[in-house]
C-alpha cells in the first residue's frame, strides 16, 4: 500500500500488482484450435466488427444510398427488386456467420484458459489460507507454551526471591546477634 503525497491528509492507494495474471502463464501454450495465424485473428477481429455501432451505420448508410441512387434512376445498376442487393446480403450472410462462429469459438477457448486459471488461483489462495492458519495454530501452541515457561520461571523467581529475604533475615539476625554478643 502506498500512500499519495500530494494530499495534505495522507491517503492509501491501492497498488496493482505487475504479475495479476501469473495463473493465467501456464495456459499460454493452449491454442485455439483454428490458430491463431494471420488469417484467424483477422477473421475475428473481422466478426468483432460486425457488432459494432460503426458497422451498422456504415451499413444502413450503404443501402440507403444503394436503394436512394437506383430508385431515383440516377443509375439503374439495381432496379426495384434489388437483387444485386440482396445477393450483397447473402454473400455478407454467408462469410459472416461463419466468422462470428469462429470468434465465439475462439472467445470460449479464452473464457475455459481463464476460468481454469481462475479455478488454480482460487486453489492457491485456500492452500494458503490453510496454511496460514496451521502456522497461527502451531505459533498459538508455541505462545502458550511460552506463556506456561513463564509463569513456571516466574514462580521459581519468586520462590527464590522469598527464600533469599528468609536467608538475608536469618544472616541479618546472625550478624547483629554476634555484634551484639561481641
Amino acid at each position: 500500500m502506498a500512500i499519495d503525497s500530494k494530499t495534505p491528509n495522507p491517503v492509501p492507494v491501492n497498488e496493482v500488482p505487475d504479475d495479476y495474471f501469473r495463473f493465467h502463464l501456464p495456459n499460454l501454450h493452449h491454442f485455439s484450435p483454428f490458430g491463431d495465424d494471420w488469417f484467424a485473428l483477422k477473421a475475428e477481429a473481422f466478426a468483432r466488427f460486425f457488432g459494432t455501432p460503426v458497422f451498422l451505420v456504415a451499413q444502413t448508410a450503404i443501402v440507403a444510398i444503394w436503394i436512394g441512387v437506383n430508385a431515383i434512376g440516377f443509375t439503374t445498376f439495381d432496379v426495384y427488386p434489388f437483387i444485386l442487393l440482396n445477393l450483397a446480403f447473402s454473400l455478407q450472410a454467408a462469410y459472416a456467420a461463419p466468422l462470428i462462429l469462429l470468434a465465439q469459438t475462439r472467445q470460449a477457448d479464452r473464457d475455459k484458459m481463464h476460468a481454469d486459471a481462475d479455478a488454480q488461483h482460487r486453489e492457491a489462495l485456500a492452500f494458503a489460507a490453510e496454511q496460514r492458519q496451521t502456522l497461527a495454530a502451531q505459533q498459538a501452541s508455541q505462545i502458550l507454551n511460552l506463556l506456561q515457561q513463564n509463569t513456571e520461571l516466574t514462580e521459581l523467581v519468586k520462590e527464590l526471591s522469598q527464600r533469599i529475604e528468609v536467608l538475608t533475615i536469618e544472616m541479618h539476625d546472625k550478624v547483629v546477634c554476634s555484634d551484639l554478643k561481641s
